[in-house]
Order: structure tokens, then sequence, then C-alpha cells
């Protein structure tokens, strides 16, 4: 028998698993929409279901050693899921318990960003490194803190959310109730609100500007800046200037060898990262001066898996 690790990222609309050898390569996977079932049970039900059938199909020659679940609002310590907004299941989930019902052996879970920042360690560019963090910049902004070659979770689970540091007093709304967080400015969402304000302020031609929302990507943007549109160029100058100037005062805190970059908008390549660079180190107390480095992930594929993964794996 082979021994892999069952990585399962739970999405807002889908979910997707996969069996995850030592060395990072996924044997089998498969997934299944997440909003299927109002009844978590029936869901389980569905989802193990087909994780049967993906064994079997690859022969009943692996043998699942343990589970590592990546999900919003995941608390590391009581095992559950805590009202996570884009769910359907409210209320205190306790899906390490019910996973354990179905499975008899050791379960893991944590938040999405985190279980990125373990993939990191365990299967990408900071396999050498026990302080890091990873950044990741999709719809919000999440963050997943290594420090001493753990994760920092905190008393409660929930340590480490840099998107939700206010960074504009009366700012703009967040989905977490409050104004101003970081993620309403640094993420793809953030990014093209961004463009709308800089469009209303500027009255030249931009690609831009006869694109509604709704249609409107980060992609668009990234691409409209590399062709030199100047609302495009200003908004990933904005984006980036306000990024860097919240890592510097994380550094402050936290002393990362590295920070990665993971997600789509990190996709934008050198007009995101450049002027990260530049802001960060500009920001910095002197003692960090020329310490920090400022990545792209080193995981290409099946990132998400084998970030909840690797949370079995770092534990062998």
């Amino acid at each position: 028998m082979m021994e892999v690790a069952l990585g399962i990222d739970i999405g807002g609309t889908n979910t997707v698993f996969g069996c995850i050898d030592s060395e990072g390569n996924c044997l089998v996977s498969g997934s299944i929409p997440t909003q299927q079932h109002d009844d978590i049970n029936k869901y389980l039900d569905d989802l193990f279901e087909l994780v049967d059938v993906k064994l079997k199909e690859y022969g009943g020659v692996l043998n699942i050693i343990g589970v590592g679940i990546g999900a919003p609002n995941a608390s590391y310590y009581t095992g559950t899921i805590e009202n996570a907004p884009n769910l359907k299941w409210k209320g205190s989930v306790p899906l390490v318990e019910l996973i354990k019902q179905r499975l008899d052996v050791p379960v893991i879970i944590t938040n999405d960003a985190n279980a990125a920042a373990m993939g990191e360690k365990v299967f990408g560019a900071a396999k050498d490194m026990n302080n890091f963090m990873v950044i990741t910049l999709g719809t919000g902004l999440g963050s997943g803190i290594v420090v001493n070659g753990d994760l920092l979770y905190g008393h409660d689970g929930f340590a480490g959310e840099v998107g939700h540091m206010i960074v504009r007093k009366s700012g703009r709304e967040c989905g977490c109730g409050r104004k101003g967080c970081l993620e309403t400015y640094v993420s793809a969402t953030g990014v093209k609100r961004s463009v709308y304000k800089l469009l209303a302020r500027h009255l030249g031609d931009s690609e831009l500007r006869d694109i509604p929302f709704s249609e409107l990507t980060a992609k668009m943007v990234a691409e409209a800046a590399g062709r030199g549109d100047l609302v495009a160029h200003e908004t990933f100058s904005y984006t980036a200037q306000m990024l860097g100037e919240v890592l510097a005062n994380v550094v402050a805190v936290t002393s990362p060898k590295a920070i990665f970059l993971f997600g789509g908008l990190a996709k934008a390549g050198d007009i995101l990262f450049e002027p990260v660079r530049e802001t960060l180190e500009k920001n910095l107390m002197p003692i960090y001066k020329g310490k920090i480095q400022v990545l792209p992930s080193g995981i290409k594929d099946n990132a998400a898996v084998l970030g909840a993964a690797a949370l079995i794996w770092n534990k062998k």
C-alpha cells in the first residue's frame, strides 16, 4: 500500500480533493459542488463516496494516513468552521469530528491561507525556511504566517488576519462588517473598486472606462497596465503601495525571511511585485532593511489541495 494524505479544499462554490504522496504528487483527485446540500452530513456522504470511487479506480493501493482541510473560518484548535459567510452551514460546524466518524485517521483543519503557507513549507519554495508568510491575493486577502517552523494560530486559532488590518479609517465596507480593511483595497475585488474610483477622478481615455463592474477582472486591469493604460497602471501602483506599507508593519512583528505572494492577483507579475518590494523596503525599520524577500509561490498546480495535504505530511 502507498501512503497518501487526503487534502480537501472547501471553497464557496466547489470542494476539491486530492490524494497526495510525500513528494507532493497528486495521485487521484475530484470535486463536488459545496453548496449542493444544506445538510453537512449529506455533503460529507457525497464527498467521501466520490473519494472511495476514485481510490477504487486507482486500484485500491492507496492508504490514507490523514486528512488535511483548508476551509474559511476554520479553527485548528476546535476542529470547527465558525459562521463562514460564504457557506450554507451556519453556526459552529464540527467538521473534524464528523470526518473522524467516517475515517479513523488524524484530521487537521485550518483556514485556506494557513494551508497555503504549510504547502509552501512542505512542497514549495519555503522548504528551508522557518520564518515566512504567504499572502493569498484572490477575491479577498488571506495570510498564513509561519514563525519558528510553526503556523501562527493565536489562542483561538484565528491569528494572522493581515487582510483585516484597518488601513483607512471609515474606509471601504468589508465583508467582515467593518470598514477600511486591507482586503477591500488589496485583492481582486479591491483592484476593481480602485479602478472605478480612479476613473471618476480622471477624464482621460482608458480602455477600462466602458467595462461594466460585473465584467471587469483584475487580469484585465493587469493586462491594460502592461499596455500602458494610465488608470490601470495607477491602480496597481496604489494597490502595491498599500500592501507594501502594511507588510512593513507585519515584518516588525514577525521578522520573516520571505513573503510569498500567491493567487490570481499575484499573476500580474512585476507590475505588482516591483512596487511592493520598493514600498516595503522604503517603510521597513532600519534593522530589517535588505533582509526580506518578496517572492512568488513555488507551488503552481493543485495549490489548495497540496496545502491541505501538507498539514498532514508536516506532522510525519
